[in-house]
C-alpha cells in the first residue's frame, strides 16, 4: 500500500480551469486523464507550500500562496493498494500563458465542458461540490481495482453517488 500525501489545484480564468492532460509519465494511474495541476508533498511541506510549488514547477506560474483557496480534503482510495489524502485547492490565473509541463499538456478548458472529459468519476463529484459550495469540504472516493467508483462519503455521511452523478450535466 502506498500512502501517499497530495495536493492538485484548479487555476481558474472567468468560466475556464486550467486541466493537465496527463500523457506524459510512464506508469501513471492517471494517465490519458485529465487533472488539475498538484502532487506529492516534500519533507516539511504544507499544503499551501506543497501548491505553490506544485503550480510554480508545471505552469511557471507564482501564484501567492495567500491567493490559494483551500477548498477541501479528498481521500482517495484506488482499489490498487494506493492511499491518497489530497489538499484540494483553486485558484486564480495570473494574466499569462503557463509554460509547458512536462507531465501532459495544458489546456484552458470551459468549466460547462469539464464534465465531458475522461476524469476520475470521482473527480465530476467535487467538481460540482467546487461550483455548488464556499464552504470547506472532505469527500472519500474508493474505486475497485479496475477503476469504478464504489463509494463516496462526503462530510463523513455516506452518498448515493450514482445518483448524484447521474443529476450532474
Amino acid at each position: 500500500m502506498h500512502d501517499i500525501l497530495t495536493t492538485l489545484c484548479y487555476i481558474e480564468c472567468g468560466d475556464r480551469y486550467l486541466m493537465l492532460h496527463r500523457v506524459s509519465k510512464k506508469n501513471d494511474i492517471s494517465k490519458d486523464k485529465w487533472l488539475g495541476v498538484g502532487g506529492h508533498f516534500e519533507a516539511d511541506e504544507s499544503p499551501e507550500e506543497c501548491m505553490h510549488r506544485e503550480i510554480l514547477e508545471e505552469t511557471g506560474y507564482d501564484i501567492p500562496k495567500e491567493e490559494l483557496n483551500f477548498r477541501g480534503l479528498v481521500t482517495f482510495v484506488s482499489g490498487k493498494g494506493d492511499y491518497e489524502l489530497m489538499s484540494l485547492f483553486t485558484a486564480p490565473a495570473p494574466n499569462e500563458e503557463p509554460s509547458d509541463c512536462d507531465e501532459g499538456k495544458l489546456e484552458w478548458i470551459k468549466k460547462s465542458e469539464v464534465y465531458g472529459l475522461n476524469l476520475w468519476e470521482g473527480d465530476k463529484i467535487f467538481f460540482k461540490l467546487l461550483e455548488e459550495r464556499k464552504d470547506f469540504f472532505s469527500l472519500k472516493l474508493v474505486y475497485d481495482g479496475k477503476d469504478n467508483l464504489t463509494e463516496a462519503v462526503l462530510d463523513g455521511k455516506k452518498m448515493d453517488h450514482k445518483e448524484y452523478l447521474r443529476n450532474i450535466k
